[in-house]
């Protein structure tokens, strides 16, 4: 047992809901490791996020970015609440300061149905939805994040950066992440979302795109226009595989994604970069039902699922994918009976209910567990 590799996890509970929904996560981590076995988890609390702000004047420590920086992966409940700004008006987000601090390029931001859960499409085709959007999370518009300017209180400018550097790591992530779905049965297919029709900045994004298909000629690639994106996300979301896109284009399209599979409480994410990777659910921190044990904890599940999948590619440690897919599994298996309805999607489970469903699955597993892409 000596040789059993531990991994450090750097947790932010953050604000709001992040607390409710960290402690069940975390005991699902340690089940899962104990159950699948072959490596330990260990997981340091960071002090991150509004309250952090409110009661120290800095929203991430020094010595939360330095602790974050040495962990083998970062867990992220919720920051941000609505009534502390920075003097600029901004809201106080240290989640984008760790996308910068540590330069995690990939939000991956899955759109998988789980199973039981009431299709929000009436087309029986919408039962299955399973695609991946990839957000760039370093640059785009969100680069002027701090730096736009107001000038003569008559206009305000605010810059879009996009880089060769970063998309063509980008779009290599999503041309392998491709790749991997194309083995698991998927299409395989990427799509370079973008505005190239108008903007030089995206007719740039394109050019690369078109360089970076040129070296995975074996992976289908094409274009589309984000506001046909958005109304072929309505239309036709079974035809979607993996789509690639700028920061804010990929925030807006990401919240249409989740509204799919029935909210952000069930949409988790990851923002990936080459040293390092944050997990967070896609939704804030919902201070509107804090401390009322409403909060869904789902999203929060399947993003340390992610955590799990890519600590095993990362580190090399297999059974870490199996972990993982045992907490997919298990999401799966708690929702599938039709009866667990979480109080974002329209019924009466909090955050107690579904946690110990899950826990209870995970615990007396039905079906074979596979990994997903």
């Amino acid at each position: 047992m000596t040789n059993v590799p531990k991994l450090e996890i750097a947790v932010f509970e953050g604000d709001g809901i992040g607390t409710e929904i960290t402690a069940p996560c975390l005991d699902l981590l340690s089940a899962a490791a104990e159950q699948v076995g072959g490596f330990t988890l260990s997981f340091t609390p960071l002090p991150a996020g509004a309250g952090t702000y409110r009661m120290e004047g800095i929203a991430l420590p020094q010595e939360s970015l330095t602790a974050a920086a040495e962990a083998d992966a970062i867990l992220l409940a919720a920051m941000g609440l609505p009534d502390i700004r920075y003097p600029d008006g901004t809201e106080v987000a240290p989640q984008l300061e760790l996308r910068f601090a540590f330069g995690l390029y990939a939000g991956v931001r899955p759109a998988r149905r789980v199973p039981g859960l009431a299709p929000v499409l009436a087309d029986p085709r919408a039962s299955d939805l399973d695609f991946v959007l990839i957000r760039e999370s370093t640059e785009g518009l969100f680069a002027s994040r701090g730096k736009g300017v107001i000038e003569d209180d008559s206009e305000a400018r605010d810059t879009q950066v996009i880089t060769r550097p970063v998309c063509e790591r980008l779009f290599d992530f999503a041309f392998a992440l491709a790749a991997k779905r194309r083995a698991a049965g998927h299409p395989g297919r990427v799509t370079c979302v973008d505005k190239a029709n108008v903007f030089k900045s995206f007719a740039f994004f394109r050019q690369i795109f078109d360089e970076r298909v040129a070296l995975h000629g074996d992976t289908p690639a094409d274009h589309a226009y984000v506001d046909a994106t958005a109304l072929n996300m309505v239309r036709r979301p079974w035809d979607l595989d993996v789509l690639v896109t700028e920061n804010m284009f990929g925030d807006i399209l990401s919240d249409l994604a989740a509204g799919l599979i029935g909210g952000m409480g069930m949409a988790p994410s990851a923002d990936i970069g080459d040293e390092h990777a944050v997990f967070q659910p896609c939704h804030g921190s919902a201070p509107d039902i804090a401390g009322q044990g409403k909060a869904n904890p789902t999203a929060m599940f399947l993003s340390a699922a992610m955590m799990l999948e890519w600590l095993a590619e990362t580190r090399d440690i297999g059974p870490c994918a199996e972990a993982g897919a045992a907490i997919r599994a298990a999401v799966d298996q708690a929702y599938a009976g039709g009866t667990l309805i979480p109080a974002d999607l329209g019924g009466s489970s909090g955050t107690a209910e579904v946690s110990n469903a899950v826990m209870d699955a995970l615990c007396h597993p039905q079906v074979p567990v596979t990994a997903a892409l």
